[in-house]
């Protein structure tokens, strides 16, 4: 059963994302004009990322900060909305999660899935090999858009309280958790609220 679920969970990715390109082809020409000529750099972001059996890839996002932000201020932590490396521009895209619509092509090509544990870089806060074997469960799968911490704690919480969430849903995996978290990040998007809060937090957790 396992096995024909990840058989539909990738058809479903394959055409959920083409068709997802085509569909908000405005809402991705709007957004690359805003960043285009709000703020200097380029328009994308692409960065090195932990992928399945943590094997490394490109992830590709809008860019929200200021060109070179990982190697300024706090580098790759952003603690507050209010981190000065943040575009204008960017932190909408932020806050709305409209900044991962790029990876949807990193959907097509095979590197993310749109609903899995989100991928770390390689080197921060572990590298694969220092994650135990329990941890090492969260990259059984590919990674997604979003994912079960996503539609629950989001950033609030640490990377380590994150990881015991990824791999419950590996262990849970089926297509109707992957609708719900779908769903639960639609509503996100369209009701957006802080990334770096721990408010309602467990109620989050609980309702999903």
């Amino acid at each position: 059963m396992r096995k024909l679920n990840l058989f539909f969970k990738r058809l479903i990715d394959c055409v959920g994302a083409l068709v997802g390109i085509i569909v908000i082809s405005p809402i991705l020409l709007c957004i690359i004009l805003l960043i285009k000529f709000t703020s200097k750099g380029p328009i994308f972001f692409r960065q090195e990322r932990l992928g399945k059996d943590g094997k490394v890839f490109r992830i590709l996002k809008f860019r929200t900060m200021i060109v070179n932000a990982e190697n300024t201020g706090t580098g790759l932590f952003v603690k507050t909305e209010n981190d000065n490396r943040i575009t204008k521009v960017g932190k909408i895209l932020r806050t709305t999660s409209l900044d991962e619509l790029p990876q949807l092509w990193n959907v097509v090509v095979g590197d993310m899935s749109l609903v899995g544990p989100r991928p770390p870089v390689p080197y921060h806060p572990y590298k694969y090999q220092e994650y135990s074997d329990d941890q090492k469960k969260r990259f059984n799968m590919k990674p997604g858009m979003t994912g079960l911490t996503q539609a629950t704690v989001r950033n609030s919480v640490s990377w380590d309280e994150r990881i015991p969430i990824d791999v419950e849903y590996i262990e849970k995996f089926n297509l109707w958790l992957d609708i719900k978290i779908i769903f639960r990040t639609l509503q996100k998007m369209i009701n957006p609220e802080s990334i770096y809060t721990e408010s309602n937090k467990s109620q989050k957790q609980k309702n999903l």
